[in-house]
């Protein structure tokens, strides 16, 4: 893909590294705890509280937040930070996927009049959103909680060693289906698919999953499509690619793959041939109103 050079989308919080917080600024020594009760309760104690109500008249503050500061030893929520320093593969990685989400963005906004942008989260290891709380086993997924794609970058090297999906156009396959999610979401259809959950067996339910994945995929074919007339950034071999990435990840070849057979009933995503084909009809028509999985029949 010839991707360099090209804007890069500001709707990135990168988390990488992150830290937490952690408890600091100590407390207060029990050994001080009788000596201080008598004090605020003798005749001295009462008149330090009463200027203390004074000060907090005049000033607007707590007094009880000066108490605590004097006695405690400060603020005792200390927030812990290091910038992170990602290698340069990583660096670049991180760099491709800002690309990759503006190329989106350039692409649904002139498609949709009320296209919403999400935002990309970067992440190591593990990460919380609106959807609860989530390992990089999960691999790259979309919350329409909070209307935010989370990616491990060190997913895209496993899809080149553990999937046999290597390329960069692959990669932008991977994102543009989330953003797929993303217009899925903004279209109202997630919030009818979620609605069923419970209504009917796990067996039915996995099946609206499954056209829900499918137009994902065609939709990122979509911006493709459009991406390709756009900015021009696609090569020979790009194609083909997204296609063997499709192929890689369907339900059918990755149970084969992981347990030695096959369960089309606990089926999510598609099968390779179907996630191939709806993304080959998003690419191939650039239509969004021929992307309705959920009334084709065959699917």
């Amino acid at each position: 893909m010839k991707w360099k050079g090209k804007r890069q989308s500001s709707n990135i919080e990168d988390r990488r590294g992150q830290s937490g917080s952690r408890r600091g600024g100590g407390g207060l020594n029990p050994m001080l705890l009788g000596p201080l009760i008598k004090i605020l309760f003798s005749k001295t104690g009462l008149i330090i509280v009463g200027l203390f109500l004074v000060f907090s008249f005049i000033t607007g503050n707590n007094p009880l937040t000066f108490l605590g500061q004097l006695f405690v030893g400060g603020d005792n929520q200390t927030e812990i930070s290091t910038p992170y320093q990602g290698n340069a593969s990583e660096n670049e990685l991180a760099e491709f996927s800002a690309t990759i989400l503006a190329s989106t963005e350039d692409v649904w906004n002139g498609i949709l009049d009320n296209y919403r942008e999400p935002t990309l989260v970067l992440f190591t290891q593990t990460v919380s959103s609106a959807c609860g709380s989530a390992s990089s086993a999960t691999g790259p997924f979309y919350c329409p909680g909070d209307e935010k794609l989370y990616l491990d970058l060190s997913f895209f090297h496993d899809m080149e060693v553990k999937l046999n999906a290597p390329g960069d156009f692959a990669q932008a396959y991977v994102i543009s289906h989330e953003v797929g999610h993303h217009i899925q979401k903004i279209m109202g259809i997630t919030e009818k698919v979620q609605s069923l959950r419970g209504q009917m067996s796990k067996t039915e339910y996995n099946k609206y999953s499954v056209r829900l994945e499918l137009q994902a995929d065609f939709l990122a074919g979509v911006w493709a499509h459009h991406s390709q007339q756009m900015s021009q950034m696609m090569e020979t071999g790009d194609l083909e690619e997204a296609l063997n990435a499709a192929f890689a990840i369907g339900d059918d070849r990755l149970q084969k793959q992981s347990t030695g057979r096959v369960v089309p009933d606990s089926f999510t995503h598609g099968t390779s041939e179907q996630r191939i084909r709806w993304f080959k009809k998003g690419f191939t028509t650039g239509d969004i109103e021929q992307g309705d999985t959920f009334n084709a029949n065959p699917l």
